[in-house]
């Protein structure tokens, strides 16, 4: 990574020297197919840039590549080994208008940064696509690399024969090359090529507008071959239809980008990326097997964030990534109400609820937190910026502002956004103002509160009943940590449940209020009859942690099941889950409420979350000389509901997918084998291949799948996804020797390609493994330097994230980390920072540890 960082003082320096009018980009991929025998390492990359600036100034385009073959800056040739460094092209006495050439050798990537290089192991295929944000174009093409020096793209790409090459704009191909309608103006970071043999399905999207205009988008939807059996683009479609007349019908602001492309990808780091008329997703979003509802209301989601973003990020673009929250806030936002209000997943907000804001509680109590609003000094603290406070933290946010100042002055603030800023970029000040007057509320005290403070706030109901059992007082009491004491304006509805008969827990009473500092009393309920449970955040209006007072926790104990609503139930799980984080709840005391109540759980997403905290409980919060015992008792639970289940039901599945997880006993391990072997049987619970390797998981991991097993299942499922599947499974194994091949293939070497790397990690530390993972503490913290300065940044992340001892949770791994800490006080921030949220991680653990012990 050295030399690849660019500052937020350096992109706005430059920015007010330079004007870009526009790129013309000619890739050579032919030699992506390679000679027989040898990996390609580079393809040419040709790219002139027309662009303005101040007489006489210098300044720098940027390029991370192995060589460069020629420049030329206003007709002149600048010697490459003088101006070029290996990531920056100086640029001296430019002129008013001025045109620089780059004729250079890029590298195709093995991390899923700039132009990615895949095999198939199924076929040989070839597949190329490009992943850039925040500053990864540059791997690829010579550019000006910040979000505020937009300009219109003209792309050329010749490639081997037989393939297609798609990119933002519509392409032609003419005497061997593909050639790209311009684009209009955009960032670097969303300009996108996808080049190859891929699997490609086309639809057509058509409006009468309100002018009586008729708009048609052509859409195409792609993967690999070997997916192309599973590849149901028809529900892509459908839900990409749903999404854009749902945008189209409130943003007032027809989409501007001409066709839209959806390209499913393999290796891929993220979950998608919103290149306007190319989006990209990972490829996993194409399912192999049976998988629940949740997982295609996953999918739609993050169609649906993606759309959200042609207009929220690429049509109306952030200044510099200080406000990235500018357009993932709103994505992540827009994706969930245009889900719930366009599509068949109409219980979206339970989900969001439950899952996406359990990803901010955790980041915004980390020692990393930051306001949603950052302040991000370089590209290194960007990419780490693409956290839980930017998305789900922002997104909840932007819910809270719906319910501040109404739906209507929101969405009539954004067409209005869109239409006074389109094609350029905006900061903070810019979406306020367009708010103030839609809503005619003073946002910036709101702004201060929300967007420019961290951290989160607790709320808790506390009840005064008199003689007669009714309220006399119902108030909400708000507090703040000590590292961050903000309070701040909540608007929330405040919900009281008891039991009807039949015993089902129901809500009699609602009021929404605001709730302002340390302590509010909710007068509108006053008068009514005792509750039995309070939820001081009822219908999730805000962003805060739900706490109990000592009666509504102890019906929960004992009732929990019986909450008729999903949403209300979802939110007391997950207020359950941060007492347990928080170290006010035994963890077993969780793992209880599970196994008592999950059975009963009727959304299939909250019953899938509650199945990951459960065994994150068990292997990170449990008491150590209890976790024998807990694991005991969840196979036991969890086998009991996976025989209970509704045959052939996705609840079955989830179940199955859990006793996997969780099982270790000689009597669980046996039964996994039978149902591998198709000896034993569980009453239509299909063994499908993406379920052969669930359960080929924990056997590998309790010595009951060798390496020849492994091999077996391999090739039986010679595919990208089952090798991905075997490296996880060799890497599980429970033998030192395995372990130390595991960290050397990916501390020690650069071999394995980004989504193997993600494998070997996921499979080398397993919860019953703790004592064969001891030696690699101090191998850690001696590695890890080295790994950021040598690796790419996506690789560094995966390692220093993935690898941190978190098994060995003791006192003596918090005293390596503080003494690291401690003596690279100079290591780069961002590395400093994945170090101190694990450490953060770690001593929470042992705090929920003492709390179960206790």
């Amino acid at each position: 990574m050295p030399g690849e960082n660019l500052s937020r003082d350096e992109a706005h320096e430059r920015a007010a020297l330079l004007s870009v009018d526009g790129y013309e980009v000619f890739l050579d991929l032919r030699s992506a197919l390679g000679e027989s025998g040898q990996e390609p390492r580079t393809f040419r990359s040709v790219t002139t840039i027309r662009f303005r600036a101040e007489p006489g100034a210098t300044s720098f385009a940027d390029l991370v590549a192995p060589s460069v073959t020629a420049l030329s800056l206003n007709g002149k040739d600048l010697d490459p080994a003088e101006a070029f460094d290996g990531t920056r092209i100086t640029l001296e006495d430019l002129a008013e208008e001025n045109e620089l050439v780059v004729d250079a050798q890029c590298a195709y990537s093995r991390t899923g940064e700039g132009m990615h290089r895949f095999v198939d192991p199924e076929d040989g295929e070839v597949y190329l696509y490009t992943q850039y944000e925040p500053a990864d174009a540059r791997r690829v093409f010579a550019n000006f690399e910040q979000p505020d020096l937009k300009a219109p793209y003209r792309f050329e790409v010749r490639a081997p024969e037989g393939w297609t090459v798609w990119s933002n704009g519509v392409g032609e191909l003419a005497d061997g090359v593909w050639r790209f309608a311009e684009t209009k103006p955009i960032s670097t970071y969303i300009t996108a090529i996808v080049a190859g043999p891929y699997h490609y399905v086309t639809d057509s999207y058509e409006r009468v507008l309100d002018d009586g205009t008729r708009l048609e988008i052509p859409l195409g939807a792609m993967c690999r071959k070997g997916l192309a059996p599973h590849f149901d683009a028809d529900d892509v479609f459908l839900v990409t239809k749903q999404g854009l007349d749902f945008f189209h019908d409130n943003f007032d602001y027809p989409y501007p980008f001409g066709k839209y492309d959806q390209a499913f990808v393999p290796e891929y780091n993220l979950g998608a990326m919103e290149n306007p008329g190319l989006v990209t997703f990972r490829e996993e979003f194409i399912f192999r097997g049976k998988v629940t509802q949740a997982s295609y209301e996953r999918r739609a989601n993050v169609i649906l964030h993606e759309m959200a973003h042609m207009w929220f990020g690429d049509l109306v673009t952030m200044r510099w990534w200080d406000d990235l929250w500018l357009k993932e806030s709103f994505a992540d936002f827009m994706g969930s109400f245009s889900m719930v209000e366009a599509t068949r997943f109409t219980n979206g907000w339970i989900t969001f609820a439950n899952n996406r804001k359990a990803w901010a509680y955790r980041a915004d109590q980390l020692p990393s937190t930051h306001p949603v609003t950052a302040d991000i000094r370089d590209l290194e603290d960007a990419k780490l910026n693409f956290d839980g406070i930017t998305y789900a933290k922002g997104a909840s946010v932007l819910k809270q502002l719906v319910a501040y100042v109404g739906r209507e002055a929101f969405l009539e603030g954004a067409r209005r956004y869109f239409k006074r800023h389109a094609y350029g970029n905006t900061v903070l000040g810019d979406l306020l103002s367009v708010l103030e007057e839609t809503s005619g509320r003073d946002m910036t005290s709101w702004s201060r509160s929300w967007l420019q403070t961290a951290g989160v706030n607790s709320l808790t109901p506390q009840v005064i009943l008199n003689a007669e059992g009714r309220i006399t007082e119902l108030s909400v009491l708000q507090e703040a940590a000590e590292s961050h004491p903000e309070l701040r304006p909540h608007r929330v509805a405040v919900g009281l449940y008891r039991r009807a008969a039949g015993g089902a827990l129901e809500r009699y009473a609602r009021a929404e209020v605001d709730v302002d500092g340390p302590r509010t009393v909710v007068a509108e309920l006053a008068g009514e009859a005792a509750p039995e449970l309070v939820l001081a955040n009822d219908d999730d209006l805000t962003y805060c942690k739900l706490r109990f007072d000592e009666n509504s926790l102890a019906t929960l104990r004992e009732h929990l099941g019986d909450i008729t609503d999903p949403l209300a139930r979802a939110l007391c799980w997950s207020a359950l889950w941060n007492l347990t984080r928080d170290g006010l709840m035994p963890a077993r005391d969780f793992i209880a409420l599970v196994l008592r109540f999950a059975g009963q759980e009727s959304d299939i997403g909250v019953l899938q979350m509650l199945h990951a905290w459960t065994n994150s409980a068990l292997t990170h919060y449990a008491a150590p000389d209890w976790r024998e015992e807990g694991g005991r008792e969840l196979a036991e639970g969890a086998l009991r509901e996976l025989r209970l289940a509704e045959p052939g039901s996705q609840h079955q599945l989830t179940w199955a997918r859990f006793f996997a997880a969780v099982a270790s006993s000689p009597a669980d391990l046996q039964l996994l084998e039978g149902l591998l072997a198709g000896t034993a049987k569980i009453d239509g619970l299909e063994i499908d291949q993406e379920l052969r390797w669930a359960l080929l998981g924990p056997l590998a991991a309790h010595g009951a799948a060798d390496e020849e097993v492994l091999a077996a299942e391999l090739a039986r499922d010679d595919t990208a996804s089952g090798k991905r599947h075997q490296v996880r499974c060799l890497a599980a194994r429970p033998s030192a020797a395995v372990k130390a091949q595991a960290w050397a293939s990916v501390v020690e070497s650069d071999a394995l390609s980004n989504a193997l790397v993600e494998a070997t990690i996921s499979g080398f530390a397993q919860p019953s493994q703790r004592e064969l993972v001891a030696p690699y503490v101090s191998k850690y913290f001696d590695a890890i330097e080295r790994v950021w300065s040598e690796r790419s940044i996506q690789i560094g992340m995966d390692v220093v994230r993935g690898l941190f001892p978190h098994l060995r949770d003791d006192e003596g791994t918090l005293a390596a980390t503080d003494a690291w800490l401690t003596t690279h006080a100079s290591a780069p921030p961002a590395l400093r920072r994945l170090v101190l949220e694990s450490r953060d991680d770690l001593a929470r653990a042992l705090r929920a540890q003492a709390c179960d012990g206790g």
